[in-house]
């Protein structure tokens, strides 16, 4: 009676629960009621559409964004508009770096004889080594006076080095070289010789260092002066392409 009760109740709208014997005998006509499967002893077996959901929790102070007319206009006239000009780039400041007076393009008219010509670190070292008059080497490769000019950050480096490049310190202290001083922070020559070069467009540059190659060549109108089988040689210098230098 319990179980007629059950089936011809009013839950009989209700979604069966499948129920499964040993025997193999499926009973799917009780409803979802777990009480009639216990009493019987039968186990539950659950399809997986008749599984629950499971709970999620609600979302605190999630509010959604209700887009307005206003809103819409406002972007169509900023984004969608070409012919607007953009007012916030038109306000940044333009950097235009100022060009020397002495560049005719990239030609620099302020360079002539006698030469000044800024020495690096590198440039004595390798120029002992390869047993090579600093001045004299100069006059050869460029037919003309040579004056070497050293700066307070090169002595600086220099004299960092120790015993190992006492003879190149030495050489730093000739008197025949102009030592020029320094009025910034801190004896990095590289930074130095860079700035030196593009406020004064009156100097060459002499260096073996591939990374100050590579930022001096960035400065227009400066040339560089560098060894090459055991003797100096130059580049970007129009009237002075000897010495097996590349044109650039």
């Amino acid at each position: 009676k319990a179980v007629a009760r059950h089936v011809h109740g009013p839950r009989l709208q209700r979604r069966p629960l499948r129920l499964s014997l040993k025997s193999g005998f499926r009973v799917s006509s009780f409803p979802n009621n777990p009480k009639i499967a216990l009493y019987f002893g039968l186990p539950l077996v659950f399809n997986q559409r008749e599984m629950g959901r499971a709970k999620k929790s609600p979302k605190f102070a999630v509010m959604k964004k209700i887009v307005t007319s206003k809103a819409i206009k406002q972007h169509k006239e900023e984004v969608l508009n070409p012919n607007k000009k953009d007012l916030q780039k038109e306000k940044l400041p333009r950097n235009v770096p100022n060009v020397s007076s002495a560049l005719f393009f990239e030609y620099n008219t302020a360079l002539g004889p006698p030469y000044r010509v800024l020495v690096d670190t590198n440039f004595i070292n390798f120029s002992i080594q390869n047993k090579l008059d600093l001045e004299k080497g100069m006059m050869d490769c460029l037919y003309a006076k040579c004056t070497p000019c050293i700066t307070d950050c090169v002595m600086a480096e220099l004299e960092k080095l120790g015993q190992k490049y006492r003879v190149a310190l030495r050489i730093a202290k000739d008197p025949r070289f102009e030592r020029l001083p320094c009025t910034h922070k801190g004896t990095y020559a590289d930074d130095c010789i860079v700035d030196r070069v593009t406020q004064h467009k009156c100097y060459m540059v002499a260096t073996c260092d591939r990374d100050l190659k590579r930022r001096i060549r960035k400065i227009p109108g400066v040339p560089i002066m560098y060894i090459t089988q055991h003797k100096y040689s130059i580049e970007r210098l129009p009237e002075a392409t000897m010495g097996g230098a590349p044109r650039f």
